[in-house]
């Protein structure tokens, strides 16, 4: 596969379609495709859209070099007519989208795809592979965004998931609120802030505690964090301090009882006179254990494989499904596999002290006349395959937190429950 091309990030079945609306003269039907969720991961009250900025690259590049279309056509995967029809292939149709970081509802029409059937039914994978990831890890991260209140929280799961989808999965996180993330690689491709200091192998490496931290110390100044629960988290305390003195920036604990350990450590670094030293802790940290800690003296968190594998939801239940034909309805019937057709577009409703009450799910061609306090959710993104506008990564961030400010608090509950907005069909 070529460096730059997306086009194999498929699945077969989505070129034998291809290969027979071409045969049959049904390939260049109007086609809207809109990508939605039925229900919402168990335990879940909100989902969030994310990895829209990694798509619309990833569709520009949804393209068939000659080598490509030379092994599908001696496989039997594509015919002659098929090859020709991709060795043109640019996406030309209309995208429109939730924004990056909006929350949503089952049956959100958090993207819909306008364009002829073949250009737009090969993009059903490629589509799904991203939305599915990102706003999974997005979903499960804002979660222990809204668990930690002001504390800030370090993404730290590059050691437990593929190495390009630690990307994705700093970028998605940094998106609902981390304030950093320790992957490098995503610090220079997204702009995320970068953070790190010394893993338990370092102190190893040195004959005493006490001279692995004069070490870090010498090198990265005194307010750097220092990972005291090696050997003895008191010890190691009392150590830290010996060698820094009261102006230590944080230590950190990553083993134990870490409620127990915050407040004893807390009261072990006041009596020192490390009045100022912050407390972080890391571990395996969900939502609940974030949650569960909310009393105790912590100051920051990091947080790794929760963050990677969504929290226990490691997809967003996402599905890409024609919904319009020419203009006409049309739609799935099958039995808990419903949904229904037309194209629509996403709003959701307001009181007019801004919280959130019901989210809206419109037909396009309905004539709905939006009420005081309804937002239109559904913007576009492109049009004629060009992009409409560009919309960074922080501007994201800050929408992101205005949305869920704006979410009533029940949407926000960790325990189980019925999705934070009723959804109403119009």
């Amino acid at each position: 596969m070529a460096a730059s091309s997306t086009a194999l990030l498929t699945d077969h079945y989505e070129l034998t379609m291809l290969t027979a609306a071409l045969a049959d003269g049904s390939a260049e039907r109007r086609c809207t495709f809109e990508v939605f969720t039925r229900r919402l991961p168990n335990g879940r009250r909100f989902g969030v859209a994310a990895g829209l900025g990694r798509l619309l690259p990833a569709i520009e590049d949804f393209r068939f070099p000659a080598e490509q279309l030379d092994r599908l056509a001696a496989a039997g995967v594509i015919d002659a007519r098929a090859a020709d029809y991709l060795a043109g292939y640019r996406f030309a149709g209309d995208i429109s989208a939730y924004a990056e970081g909006e929350p949503y509802f089952p049956y959100s029409p958090i993207l819909s795809v306008t364009g002829s059937f073949a250009e737009a039914v090969v993009l059903e994978t490629l589509v799904l592979s991203v939305l599915n990831h990102d706003s999974a890890i997005a979903a499960g991260a804002a979660r222990m965004v809204v668990a930690a209140g002001d504390r800030p929280l370090i993404e730290m799961g590059s050691r437990r998931t593929h190495e390009q989808a630690a990307l994705a999965c700093a970028r998605a996180a940094y998106l609902v609120g981390f304030s950093a993330t320790s992957n490098l690689a995503a610090g220079a491709c997204y702009g995320i802030p970068t953070t790190g200091t010394a893993a338990h192998a370092f102190t190893l490496l040195h004959d005493s505690e006490r001279a692995a931290f004069a070490a870090q110390l010498d090198s990265l100044g005194l307010d750097t964090t220092l990972l005291v629960d090696t050997y003895d988290i008191s010890r190691g305390i009392a150590t830290a301090i010996e060698v820094a003195g009261p102006g230590l920036g944080a230590i950190r604990i990553d083993s134990g009882d870490l409620a127990v350990m915050a407040h004893q450590s807390r009261a072990q670094l006041d009596s020192l006179g490390a009045t100022g030293t912050r407390i972080v802790v890391s571990g395996d940290l969900d939502e609940y254990a974030i949650a569960a800690l909310a009393a105790a003296p912590v100051d920051s968190y990091g947080a790794g494989t929760a963050v990677v594998t969504g929290s226990g939801a490691p997809t967003a239940g996402l599905v890409y499904k024609l919904v319009e034909v020419d203009g006409r309805p049309v739609s799935k019937r099958s039995e808990n596999k419903g949904s229904p057709g037309g194209a629509k577009l996403g709003y959701r409703r307001h009181r007019a002290s801004g919280t959130a009450t019901e989210e809206l799910v419109v037909q396009q061609r309905a004539g709905f006349s939006p009420a005081d306090g309804d937002r239109l959710l559904s913007v576009p993104v492109l049009r004629g395959g060009r992009p409409v506008a560009e919309v960074s990564l922080e501007q994201s961030r800050t929408a992101h937190r205005a949305a869920m400010t704006a979410l009533p608090w029940e949407a926000l509950k960790l325990s189980a429950g019925e999705p934070g907005l009723a959804v109403s069909f119009g």
